[in-house]
């Protein structure tokens, strides 16, 4: 299929192609577990993420440098107010609109053509992605709204780190510039355009170095031979017993000892 902005998220797209936000579902990251249940359940329809305050946020600032805000705010009435004006819990989204436009530097990395789509052959399956400011021959870049950027995650194995690779953001850093290189030919460096979501909202472009990602991308070959037959059908996908979904399909049989009650990350 040919996707464009109307069929991109649709089940159809999301079965024949692979996005790093579906790869993570079925792998996860380093602060993340993945399940091959849930994400199965979300390619057959039978589950979605619930849309918190946080997502409507960060979805807000989003739309509006997409320029489609109208569309968004369509989509999720419940930000506004009955006087079209956003509920104050939303305000926050508009704070950092204009924190964001204010810096000069910062909105040279969202000048670019915004949301272009880009797919190709990647280990042997169809990958998909929307680049959010595409700047041609010079840069792409993707837009994040984070609770902070400076935030400390720590992990078991890991040890302390930043909200990139705890989020997995390395990955789609890794994706989007080896399908923007099939399509033009040119490796073009990939930047974060961060901004925060705290009181005085702070912003930066974060950059990745070449070699980081080429190693990142290397990882990523091992789990599509399995994630391929989970989407085809042909492996009972496992459970995780810990994400959302798993909590409202569990089946109970038998007890657990204490010590297996912690998330292992």
């Amino acid at each position: 299929m040919k996707l464009n902005s109307n069929n991109y998220f649709s089940k159809e797209a999301q079965m024949e192609y692979f996005s790093v936000s579906q790869y993570k579902d079925f792998v996860g990251t380093i602060g993340m577990v993945g399940c091959e249940a849930q994400a199965v359940a979300k390619l057959r329809g039978e589950w979605e993420q619930e849309m918190t305050t946080p997502l409507l946020v960060g979805s807000f600032v989003d739309a509006h440098f997409e320029g489609t805000l109208d569309v968004f705010t369509a989509q999720y009435p419940q930000i506004l107010k009955k006087d079209g004006g956003l509920r104050a819990e939303y305000t926050q989204a508009e704070e950092i609109i204009a924190r964001i436009e204010r810096d000069e530097y910062f909105m040279k990395y969202l000048s670019g053509k915004k949301q272009v789509i880009f797919t190709g052959d990647i280990f042997g399956v169809k990958w998909k992605c929307k680049v959010d400011s595409f700047i041609k021959d010079l840069l792409i870049c993707d837009l994040k709204v984070m609770a902070s950027l400076r935030k400390s995650f720590w992990a078991k194995d890991y040890g302390s780190m930043e909200f990139v690779s705890y989020w997995g953001y390395d990955t789609q850093a890794a994706v989007y510039q080896k399908l923007v290189e099939i399509n033009t030919g040119k490796v073009l460096p990939f930047y974060i355009a961060g901004a925060s979501k705290e009181k005085y909202p702070d912003i930066e472009i974060i950059g990745f170095n070449q070699v980081d990602l080429a190693g990142t991308l290397s990882l990523i070959e091992p789990n599509i031979k399995r994630i391929s037959q989970l989407k085809k059908g042909e492996l009972a996908p496992d459970r995780c017993e810990v994400c959302d979904y798993c909590k409202h399909t569990k089946v109970l049989n038998k007890p657990i000892h204490f010590t297996k009650l912690l998330l292992k990350i």
